[in-house]
């Protein structure tokens, strides 16, 4: 037996992101194993630590491993060599990337889960459905899959057309390529969040049968999560469907990664390294052959990239399809001739008509009730006199508060031209839904969004009130859609706001029955408005990723920020690559209820896309001679992250 393992300690600190030598004793060298947790003593604590090899001998004194935690491998040779291509891309540390990868044990899961018979559960063959020939190289795609071919990249463009057509729907679609591929390798499904992952869940019921797949998610508990990682570890399933985590999921013999509107900001993880599941499943794809979809009502920009450097090919519905089932678009930008209930009359008369069969989906920007107010006269921001923080209103007749400190100003005067009349910026769900109470007498209606998210709506008159991403599903579909505040939308100071905007419109315009009229509160003119009324979201992503490729903004380029203060970000900024060009630094302005901190800055670093290696490894040495020497001036360091240069 080896008397050296090699190990990683989970430990954050970025000059300690490397491999330590330690001892096995003879009392656990049967014990461990390649991927085995182990607990070791470091730094004078014990810590729990991966064993990534075993070696014969070591150049050091070595202490010895403690204990081991688990004698099964659940650190596999392939999600370590993605873990640490992850940390690399990122700048990141390898113990954190692995945290996210591998979650903590449970001992009766553990015990449970292994005593079990082992058998992998391989479906059954099946042709695939017949929903992919109304896609241009949607049966190739399907046929290809099914083959066990894994050598291959799709952009899936999904058909719109509400429930109206459960065989068809997405979540139908990426079960039946789950089952086509699970053939012949293991399938992992990334969607972005609970809701997605509940309907992609019956959709692989209802194709595969009970327990023919396994669900990863933080929201399972401790111990039904580690339960469902050990079946897909153990090859109990071919197939895994999860949120972000489980781009990373041990599926043994992975060939088809596929992940669902890659677009929605719940697949960037908020910690560090920073990672996308996108790019994790891209990374995965290249390191292990695996085949990737990605699929979604519209293409991101990184999406657009892969298909104009043919790295990926375009799957989209037949253009016939579309005149078939796409919702008829109307744009209506009267905002000062607004109806009841702040609806321009387009809206209304729709509205009107279309509740008498069935529902109606009002979609708003946000929830709550008046989130923010301005002056009547002359537009400027309502501010707190204690503390400048905005005004909103809460009920009927309460007076302005601070969202910030709570302070109450019931005789407000504006600043600038002393005006004491208040408009609102925008109008939450609750006023909404109370406005159209008002104006529909008689119609219930349903306001969904925040912590009151309505999963499913029947079949029957209603007036349905959702913020973006909370929009109930129909049971057979919207009779109308109507999308408000779209000048909220598209003025928000954010390098996505307009595929945003767009990802937000397509997705609930994609919920009205086919044919179904949808309203959009704005000007035709809009690009994101265009691509609506034409149902064509690769030309509005073709166009997007040709502005940011003549700004030279992401993802043409690679980008990174680095906030801090002053002396810490030009520190940094003397150790960048010959390539990179930098911008500002510029002041951070403070976040909603956070303290203002005048010396913080932002620096923005791009890079050529074929030099975002160089910087990501200059980043990380950055990063790990400021751990080692403890340096006491902050730094924060985003590779690629989210939003690029906005607050």
């Amino acid at each position: 037996m080896a008397p050296v393992a090699r190990v990683v300690v989970d430990v954050s600190l970025p000059h300690l992101d490397r491999v330590f030598d330690y001892a096995i004793p003879d009392t656990l060298a049967d014990q461990v194993v390649v991927g085995s947790r182990v607990r070791v003593r470091f730094s004078g604590r014990l810590v729990d630590a991966f064993v990534v090899d075993l070696a014969d001998s070591s150049e050091h004194r070595l202490q010895p491993i403690q204990r081991v935690i688990t004698t099964y491998p659940v650190l596999t040779p392939e999600v370590h060599s993605l873990c640490r291509a992850v940390a690399d891309r990122y700048a990141g540390t390898l113990p954190d990337v692995i945290r996210a990868a591998v979650p903590p044990r449970h001992a009766r899961a553990e015990t449970s889960v292994l005593a079990a018979p082992s058998d992998a559960q391989v479906p059954d063959p099946r042709a695939p459905s017949s929903a992919w020939a109304t896609y241009v190289g949607g049966e190739a795609l399907a046929r290809r899959i099914g083959e066990g071919d894994t050598g291959l990249r799709a952009v899936l463009a999904c058909a719109p057309g509400g429930s109206a057509q459960p065989a068809d729907d997405w979540p139908s679609l990426l079960a039946d390529l789950a089952a086509l591929g699970a053939r012949h390798h293991g399938v992992v499904i990334v969607v972005p969040d609970a809701r997605d992952l509940s309907r992609v869940d019956a959709a692989l019921t209802a194709a595969l049968g009970t327990g023919r797949h396994a669900v990863l998610s933080a929201d399972l508990g401790p111990q039904r999560r580690y339960a469902e990682f050990l079946r897909v570890l153990t090859g109990r399933v071919r197939i895994v469907l999860g949120t972000r985590a489980a781009a990373f999921a041990p599926v043994p013999d992975v060939g088809l990664l596929i992940v669902w509107d890659d677009g929605d900001e719940s697949l960037s993880e908020p910690h560090a390294p920073g990672w996308h599941a996108r790019e994790v499943l891209a990374l995965r794809s290249n390191l292990s052959g695996a085949a990737l979809v990605s699929a979604g009502f519209t293409r991101s920009c990184e999406t657009q990239l892969w298909i104009d450097t043919r790295w990926a090919a375009a799957v989209s519905p037949r253009r016939d399809v579309l005149r078939r089932v796409a919702p008829r678009v109307h744009a209506d930008d009267s905002a000062q001739d607004a109806g009841p209930a702040r609806l321009p009359h387009r809206a209304w008369d729709i509205a009107k008509k279309a509740v008498v069969d069935g529902p109606v989906l009002v979609q708003v920007a946000r929830r709550g009730y008046v989130p923010a107010l301005a002056c009547q006269d002359c537009r400027a921001p309502a501010r707190c006199l204690a503390c400048s923080g905005p005004l909103s209103l809460g009920a009927t007749g309460a007076a302005p508060s601070c969202r910030w400190c709570a302070t109450a100003t019931p005789g407000w005067r504006c600043a600038s031209c002393g005006s004491g009349r208040l408009r609102a910026v925008t109008v939450g769900s609750r006023r909404t839904a109370e406005e159209l109470g008002r104006a529909f007498p008689g119609i219930p209606v349903v306001t969904s969004g925040g912590d009151r998210v309505v999963e499913r709506v029947p079949d029957e008159p209603a007036l349905i009130v959702a913020t973006p991403g909370a929009e109930p599903v129909a049971d057979q579909g919207y009779c109308a859609v109507l999308l408000l505040d779209a000048r909220l939308h598209l003025s928000r100071v954010a390098l996505r706001a307009g595929e945003e905007t767009a990802r937000r419109w397509f997705g609930a315009a994609a919920l009205a029955r086919p044919a179904a009229p949808v309203v959009v509160a704005a000007d035709a003119a809009v690009p994101a408005v265009q691509a609506l009324i034409r149902w064509d979201p690769g030309w509005l992503a073709q166009r997007e990723l040709a502005e940011r490729t003549v700004l030279g903004m992401p993802p043409a380029v690679r980008a990174a920020t680095l906030t801090g203060t002053a002396t810490a970000v030009h520190e940094a900024s003397g150790r960048l690559p010959a390539s990179a060009r930098t911008h500002g630094p510029l002041e951070v302005a403070p976040r909603v209820g956070a303290v203002a901190r005048p010396d913080e800055v932002r620096l923005l670093v791009t890079v050529p896309r074929g030099g975002g290696d160089d910087l990501a490894s200059a980043l990380h040495a950055v990063a790990a001679t400021r751990s080692a020497r403890k340096d006491p001036e902050a730094l924060a360091i985003a590779v690629d992250p989210l939003d690029w240069g906005s607050d």
